[in-house]
């Protein structure tokens, strides 16, 4: 069974978010911003994904962490997706409903967070304010050559 767990407490949200921030410095690769799913009830048509950092995980090899920011556009709902590695997720700033599989969803503000086992299906990332965007912090722990993140209409197995 999937478990979607709002921590009570900030801390370990809050020490996995300073560790990400200590640990960029800004190579080549990192800042890019990407598009992601349109929104068409929004000046801000898509959500921007933007890379933070992707560092080797040097005690545990072929595996590395990487860190996104995510910026969900007032009224988005994405698609589907899963992700082969684990995921944990901190929410910055606004309201977010999350659910995973067929589990119920559940409503995060600022200071909130979840995790996403590997291979579970996020069926609902929502951005609960029709004006505001709403922004994520997601840092993927997994095999060096793993996909992140694979949206559209997923099958459960």
């Amino acid at each position: 069974m999937l478990k979607i767990t709002k921590y009570p407490t900030r801390v370990l949200s809050r020490l996995l978010v300073s560790l990400v921030i200590s640990l960029v410095i800004s190579p080549p690769h990192y800042g890019t911003a990407y598009a992601h799913e349109v929104s068409p009830q929004s000046s801000l048509t898509k959500n921007q994904r933007t890379m933070l950092l992707q560092e080797a995980i040097g005690n545990i090899p072929g595996h590395e962490l990487t860190a996104i920011t995510v910026e969900l556009v007032p009224g988005n709902k994405s698609p589907a997706h899963s992700h082969e590695t684990f995921v944990f997720v901190y929410v910055l700033e606004g309201n977010v409903r999350s659910q995973l599989g067929d589990e119920k969803a559940v409503d995060y503000t600022a200071g909130d967070s979840w995790i996403e086992p590997p291979g579970a299906i996020h069926t609902l990332t929502e951005n609960l304010s029709d004006t505001k965007p709403a922004k994520l912090l997601a840092i993927f722990v997994g095999k060096k050559d793993a996909r992140l993140t694979t949206s559209g209409a997923i099958k459960s197995e």
